[in-house]
C-alpha cells in the first residue's frame, strides 16, 4: 500500500534535531515538501540534502517549505547531516513511526541495485562518507508534496535507495 494524491496528509508531531517540535498542522497555509530519508550518516541522503540546500532559496521564493525526516536519533542527525546546517527542519524518527504512517517501505533489491552506484560515487566525491547505519538499511526514500490545505498533491515512493522525487516535479507543483 502507499498513500495517493488527493488525500489528507496524515497528521503528526515530531522532534526537530534542534530540540523544537514540528507539527504538520502548523504548516497549513503553506505548501510543504516532506522528504523521507534513510539514516543521518547515509552518503546518498547527505548528497540529496546538499542538493536541496543548493536550491533552497529558489524553492522558498516560490512559496514552499521543506522538512526532512530521518530514521536516526537527534544526536546522529547533529553529527552527520546537521553539519551541513540546512535551513529547514530535520525531523528525528528513530522508531520509524512516521515511516509507517506515510507507508514507506524497505527493499533489498532497491538497496542492492546498480542504479545507486552513480549517486554513491558522486556522494563520496563530495565528501559524504558512510557512517553508522541506523534503522532499516534497506529503507527506500519517499517525498510528499502537500498543498496549503494539507492535501497530498504528489506522493513519490523511490524504487532504489538513491531515488528521490525529481526537482522538475517539485517545480511543477509550485506553478
Amino acid at each position: 500500500m502507499s498513500l495517493s494524491t488527493g488525500i489528507q496528509a496524515p497528521e503528526f508531531e515530531a522532534d526537530i534535531w534542534n530540540g523544537e517540535k514540528f507539527r504538520l498542522s502548523e504548516q497549513r497555509g503553506s505548501k510543504l515538501w516532506l522528504a523521507f530519508f534513510r539514516y543521518a550518516a547515509c552518503p546518498l541522503c547527505n548528497l540529496r540534502v546538499h542538493d536541496i540546500i543548493t536550491r533552497y532559496d529558489d524553492l522558498t521564493a516560490k512559496g514552499i517549505k521543506v522538512a526532512a525526516v530521518f530514521q536516526s536519533p537527534m544526536d546522529s542527525i547533529a553529527k552527520y547531516v546537521g553539519q551541513q546546517q540546512p535551513p529547514f527542519p530535520l525531523l528525528s524518527d528513530p522508531d520509524e513511526k512516521l515511516y509507517g504512517l506515510y507507508e514507506l517501505e524497505t527493499s533489498l533489491a532497491g538497496f542492492m541495485s546498480l542504479k545507486n552506484v552513480g549517486r554513491l560515487k558522486e556522494a563520496m566525491a563530495q565528501g559524504f562518507k558512510p557512517g553508522k547505519p541506523e534503522g532499516a538499511k534497506t529503507r527506500v526514500p519517499g517525498d510528499f508534496l502537500i498543498d496549503e490545505k494539507g492535501i497530498i498533491q504528489d506522493a513519490y515512493y523511490g524504487e532504489v535507495i538513491a531515488d528521490h522525487i525529481p526537482f522538475e516535479r517539485v517545480d511543477a507543483f509550485l506553478k
